[in-house]
């Protein structure tokens, strides 16, 4: 289980740290691919089989599901760590979730996300207003 909230810096070749917390979960290759709210989604390969396995059986008479297929898809790629504990990020994953410099790793169960530090900020400032509805509708979802 990921869990967490890390900061490190991309540098100036798109690399960034995974915390060392994440490395071991995450196994010796695993994939890396846009994310929704301007954030990537990191998998271990296992997770990204039982995903992928979910959105084979999506209808390809839906529109939206194609979308979503080709926008989830179309930005994936494996990724290993080098000998210092960090992945290269490709330049369509930077721009898509505006990674410049101060970056936020941060564990969310069964997926780490990686976010610029102010999309990060802005989500949350934004977040911060909405947990309370939030609360009220993971009870009407029996947790």
């Amino acid at each position: 289980m990921f869990i967490g909230e890390y900061f490190h810096t991309l540098d100036t070749k798109g690399r960034v740290i995974i915390p060392s917390k994440f490395r071991d979960d995450l196994g010796e290759t695993f994939i890396v691919t846009k994310g929704l709210d301007h954030c990537l989604f990191v998998y271990p390969q296992e997770e990204w089989k039982s995903l992928e396995n979910k959105l084979k059986k999506l209808p390809l008479t839906s529109k939206d599901a194609r979308a979503f297929v080709r926008f989830f898809f179309s930005g994936a790629t494996e990724c290993e760590l080098d000998k210092q504990g960090r992945i290269t990020i490709p330049t369509n994953l930077r721009k898509h979730a505006k990674l410049d410099k101060d970056i936020v790793t941060i564990g969310v169960s069964n997926r780490v996300e990686i976010w610029s530090k102010e999309q990060w900020e802005l989500y949350n400032e934004t977040a911060d207003l909405s947990y309370d509805d939030i609360a009220e509708k993971m009870v009407e979802l029996g947790i």
